[in-house]
């Protein structure tokens, strides 16, 4: 538990894992790599695990989804103890949140459910309940502006030091994203974190026809960009093999670059503050 809420603000935040909870056994090996890999750098970051266990919003009916609430639940609470490590899910409905609250350390709400009161209202109240962190990605339709009134009704509920809004790139066009570096420090304004999601951003939504495609090869650009910009932390994918990944293999991080990328950023994080 961070005690010292200034340091931990002067902290990078990371969260970072696989798309989807495909088992047990790739998430404990996922966990235990980036635990490993990132511990030299333990006094720098806020490490988490991140891993959704329902995919709600895949672009065809037969894509996978996931092991389901109840299932992934479990799997996280296992990584959290096992390795010590904060963990990280999405939830999608407001029902959901007292369940996913009551084991996770950070709640994270889709894009697409950016704008849906209810579904702001529940996370802020669970988090707020169980001392969780509530992190909301701000749609692509949205610019960084509007993203006030997202933060304003959480904070009905729920202290802005606990509230962290992610850019994940903003829609240009069809099956194309861009982001807007201002992002960070616009929202920022707003009292709360700003997080950049390195991966999603350099999706091609819906760019393969019945999957999403997307350009890995940005993602570094982006995230030094991002840091260098002022944001407070990067929410990425990776996996052991992104190619067979169940979920946006076209833009997981490879896990074997993880480390490399973490130690540039670091650097660009001193150099810029």
């Amino acid at each position: 538990m961070i005690t010292d809420k200034r340091e931990f603000k002067m902290k990078l935040d990371f969260f970072i894992g696989p798309c989807v909870l495909e088992s047990e056994g790739l998430a404990l090996e996922i966990a235990d790599r980036i635990k490993r890999d990132l511990e030299p750098f333990s006094e720098q970051i806020n490490l988490s695990f991140k891993g959704s266990f329902d995919k709600a919003n895949r672009t065809s009916i037969d894509s996978y989804r996931g092991p389901g609430i109840e299932k992934g639940l479990a799997i996280l609470e296992k990584v959290k103890h096992q390795f010590d490590l904060p963990v990280i899910t999405d939830f999608h409905m407001p029902e959901q949140a007292e369940m996913v609250a009551s084991v996770v350390d950070t709640l994270q709400i889709p894009a697409f459910l950016c704008r849906q009161t209810d579904i702001i209202v529940a996370g802020a109240k669970a988090a707020a309940k169980y001392g969780r962190q509530l992190k909301i990605k701000k749609g692509q339709f949205l610019s960084p502006e509007e993203t006030k009134n997202i933060v304003e009704k959480a904070a009905n509920f729920l202290p802005k030091d606990q509230i962290l809004l992610t850019e994940r790139g903003t829609t240009f066009g069809y099956n194309n994203l861009i982001v807007d570096m201002s992002s960070f420090q616009i929202m920022k304004g707003f009292g709360v974190r700003a997080i950049h999601d390195a991966t999603h951003c350099v999706q091609r939504p819906g760019g393969l026809g019945t999957s999403s495609g997307g350009k890995r090869e940005y993602i570094v650009s982006l995230a030094k960009a991002a840091i260098a910009a002022g944001a407070d932390g990067i929410f990425m994918e990776a996996h052991p093999v992104p190619e067979k990944a169940l979920s946006d293999s076209a833009t997981c991080l490879p896990l074997d670059e993880v480390k490399g990328l973490v130690e540039v950023l670091l650097r660009i994080h001193k150099a810029s503050r």
